[in-house]
């Protein structure tokens, strides 16, 4: 490792003992990789690649000396909850149109036949005169 690296690796864990200990110096103070890139004066991007390691062990952290969720997992929760809500919808919204098609299905079914049987008894009736066979 060079020698920055090892710099940006210090900086990273002093951060996050300020940012556990309520003391931020640079950032907002908030619980997230965000600020403590901020907070180390470290690139956020640095932070997520080369010190995915450092990351993890702040949610780690996070998670047992607060007894807090990250803002991150609490985000994820809330879209798997809207996105479980959504599916739920969209499959009563499914359900109510299949039933819907098997409704109009027999609909058509009975209108036919209506039209059928009301052809039927008008060239019955009216001016349709039979044709009578010739007997020889």
């Amino acid at each position: 490792m060079t020698q920055q690296h090892q710099d940006e690796r210090t900086r990273i864990r002093a951060a996050m003992d300020r940012l556990l200990t309520g003391q931020a110096t640079l950032s907002n103070g908030s619980l997230t990789v965000t600020a403590l890139a901020v907070e180390a004066d470290v690139h956020r991007m640095a932070l997520m690649k080369r010190h995915a390691d450092l990351k993890n062990q702040f949610y780690e952290r996070v998670r047992s000396e607060t007894q807090q969720v990250p803002e991150t997992e609490k985000r994820l929760r809330e879209t798997v909850t809207k996105l479980r809500q959504t599916i739920a919808n969209q499959k009563a919204e499914i359900e109510e149109l299949r039933q819907q098609v098997t409704r109009l299905t027999l609909a058509s079914a009975v209108l036919t036949q209506q039209q059928f049987h009301s052809v039927s008894a008008k060239s019955e009736s009216g001016n349709v005169v039979p044709i009578r066979r010739l007997e020889s």
